[in-house]
């Protein structure tokens, strides 16, 4: 019998990877890879295309069988402060109060993806960085009436936060680890 570390299949996640991409005859430019990077701050995203792997070793994994040129999309999620307490930090689910910032931005991840999809992720950031933006006050030039109470409104143009489509709450779910409730 053998018995592998968890972290020993995290590092292999380049062979699913490449069998995936091969099965489906997906090219390499249009494989898009969401990683948790130390490095950022929690709740900061950066997208780019090839570069270094700075030790991640999924990421090494995924390099070692498909090459350099993937699209990764950086999640930040910040460093535990002591380079002994990464593999711990890494390895085990986010604390109950990181759910504040990581749940608006992974719906707002997941309903941006279309824009990574079609080649341009400077508006995916766009669009991901005004959606867990707080809604900011409207001035207006007109005095409030004194009857002005009832429930605040959704700033103009926003969809609210009923709307999430079944494509965010999927992915949503996958990215987090979540067992579907249906």
């Amino acid at each position: 019998m053998l018995l592998l570390k968890p972290a020993v299949y995290m590092n292999e996640s380049g062979r699913a990877v490449a069998a995936a991409a091969r099965f489906l005859k997906v090219p390499v430019g249009d494989i898009v890879v969401f990683h948790d990077e130390l490095d950022l701050l929690p709740g900061r995203l950066k997208v780019k295309t090839g570069g270094g792997n700075a030790g991640h070793n999924g990421l090494r994994s995924i390099t070692g069988q498909i090459g350099n040129d993937y699209v990764r999309v950086r999640i930040g999620i910040g460093h535990p402060g002591v380079k002994d307490a990464v593999q711990h930090y890494v390895l085990h689910d986010f604390a109950k109060a990181d759910a504040e910032w990581l749940e608006p931005l992974l719906d707002a991840v997941a309903e941006a993806a279309g824009r990574l999809a079609a080649g341009d992720p400077a508006r995916f950031l766009t669009d991901v960085a005004r959606a867990v933006q707080p809604a900011k006050p409207v001035k207006s030039a007109l005095p409030a009436p004194a009857d002005s109470a009832g429930p605040p409104r959704a700033p103009i143009g926003s969809h609210g936060p009923e709307r999430s489509s079944g494509l965010a709450e999927s992915l949503k779910k996958w990215l987090t680890g979540r067992k579907s409730t249906s």
